[in-house]
């Protein structure tokens, strides 16, 4: 842990590098802590001199180019904050989410050592072919490779490594996020609701999981299983032989990027039905599965030659539990069908809107968010609009934050837009009332109560396979009690002698409480006895 020196001067360099591109870190409307506006004003002379060179420069770029020159673990604190408008306020967020990550490469020498270090032996032992790197973001880059299968043929593979030091240099400043954060609850109470130290958990968290290759490519493997056949949507396959904690290894996609228009066209994909593919295998998972890619831009997604969407990079994966994948069926399902009673029970089922509140009145706050989608055309229709619109009434209704459903409504942003550059005629409603209907007839419909009827059977059939060893369990127990009535209390010497050293170390009011809890034990025996 670094002292509070050090952390200060790397918090200051942080706020001059800040300054110089102009970014305003606390969200307009909110109260300015006196020690940031003393920042603030120490920092003005840098601000002042760069101010220039930032005129015309739109705001998401100049909040990239400063996380980009602070390092790599800002970035990731900077995506990071962008599904968090609940802290940093929706302006900033979605400025945030424009954020790239793509720093420069390092060498092949550091790459070569990497994979040696991991996977053991030479790299030539792993690879027959290892090129350079084709993609470098802040925890790590991508190199294109060739192994040797079984049969000889060789393949092309994808080798993710991660970035020399890059544990220790994220330990170090989540050093520094960690003593902000412990300042802030301290000495500004306002934000204390915001829970900034819990926020810094959690990012700590989740760079950890995301420097474990391992994890990673546990995710691929797990949304593989997921996928259904005929989805039209794949991910590629992991090499659990050559992947360990700092390097994976995956096929190599052989596919045009999903931004290339041009080139989709001219091979004779169908940019529509693709917009559609990737809105509702997004939806199919996070509703589905509760598990989801929560980084599918669009840098991230390509088509292969049959005509497949295929995802790479899992560093950031979303997971909703039963209760939050109901909730997003039913609003949608019940925006979509105009049930918006039915849209605001299921808030109150969840438990996000405290029960002190009429159901009536959240299903017009409903009403007065859904009825409006009904009137616009196509593409004026946005589902990442009205999820934000939902958690505007966070305040309204006394709503919990639900960090997985800001993550959500971040990666529907992204899915969006990616479906929408596709198809900016495509109904986002139309789109996904055949995943929200099925998921809500396959989970609450007769098809729901049969499912539950067989899980119910399966439950209590392992409840009736326990019963002896419940009852052996039961039968000792009351063997134990009977003797313990029968022969009474015992403690041995050594016992003795300890409690009397502790008790004479105690004070008064210590050897008043042992005593408390001596007369309890002695009356609880006692009326076992009389029992027995």
């Amino acid at each position: 842990m670094a002292n509070a020196f050090t952390n200060l001067w790397r918090l200051s360099r942080a706020g001059i590098v800040l300054a110089q591109h102009g970014v305003r870190f606390v969200p307009k409307g909110q109260p300015v802590p006196l020690a940031l506006r003393l920042a603030r004003l120490a920092a003005l002379p840098v601000a002042l001199v760069a101010a220039p060179f930032n005129i015309g420069k739109p705001k998401e770029r100049r909040i990239s180019s400063a996380l980009a020159a602070l390092g790599p673990s800002y970035i990731k604190l900077g995506q990071f904050l962008a599904t968090r408008q609940d802290v940093i306020g929706p302006e900033l967020a979605s400025d945030l989410a424009h954020l790239q990550d793509k720093m420069p490469p390092f060498s092949m020498k550091e790459a070569r050592r990497a994979v040696e270090e991991a996977l053991g032996g030479k790299l030539e032992d792993h690879f027959v072919e290892f090129g350079p790197p084709v993609a470098a973001a802040s925890i790590a880059q991508v190199h294109k490779a060739k192994i040797r299968d079984k049969d000889g043929r060789l393949r092309d593979v994808a080798v993710k490594i991660l970035r020399p030091d890059v544990e220790k240099r994220f330990r170090r400043d989540l050093d520094s996020y960690f003593f902000a954060a412990g300042l802030i609850e301290r000495f500004h109470a306002p934000s204390r609701r915001l829970k900034p130290v819990a926020v810094v958990k959690n990012l700590a968290r989740t760079t950890e999981l995301e420097m474990d290759l391992r994890l990673e490519g546990a995710a691929i493997s797990e949304m593989a299983e997921n996928i259904d056949a005929n989805a039209h949507f794949r991910v590629p396959s992991v090499d659990w032989n050559r992947t360990a904690r700092r390097v994976l290894v995956t096929d190599w996609i052989d596919g045009i990027p999903i931004s290339d228009h041009a080139r989709l066209a001219a091979q004779g994909h169908d940019l529509k039905a693709l917009g559609l593919v990737v809105l509702r295998s997004f939806l199919t998972h996070a509703m589905g599965d509760g598990f989801f890619h929560a980084d599918m831009h669009q840098g991230n997604l390509f088509v292969d030659a049959a005509g497949n969407v295929v995802a790479v990079d899992f560093g950031i994966m979303g997971r909703l539990g039963h209760k939050e994948r109901r909730f997003l069926a039913e609003i949608l399902h019940g925006l979509i069908t105009r049930d918006y009673t039915r849209a605001a029970e299921v808030h109150f089922w969840a438990g996000y809107v405290p029960p002190h509140h009429p159901v009536e009145v959240f299903a017009q706050a409903l009403r007065a968010i859904g009825e409006p989608i009904h009137g616009r055309t196509a593409d004026e229709i946005s589902m990442a609009d009205l999820l934000g619109q939902l958690f505007a009434y966070t305040e309204v209704f006394d709503m919990q934050t639900r960090p997985e459903l800001i993550l959500l409504q971040k990666s529907m942003v992204i899915v969006e837009g990616v479906a929408r550059s596709l198809d900016p005629s495509l109904n986002m409603w139309v789109a996904a009332e055949p995943v929200a209907k099925d998921w809500v007839e396959a989970n609450t419909g007769p098809r729901g109560a049969m499912r539950k009827a067989g899980e119910g059977a399966l439950t209590l059939g392992r409840v009736l396979a326990d019963v002896p060893d419940v009852l052996a369990h039961a039968e000792r127990a009351a063997s134990g009690f009977a003797e313990m009535a029968r022969g009474g209390v015992r403690l041995d010497a050594e016992t003795i002698e300890g409690i009397a050293e502790r008790t004479a170390r105690k004070e008064r009011t210590g050897r008043f409480a042992l005593w408390i809890i001596a007369a309890s034990l002695a009356a609880l025996t006692a009326k076992y006895v009389g029992l027995i």
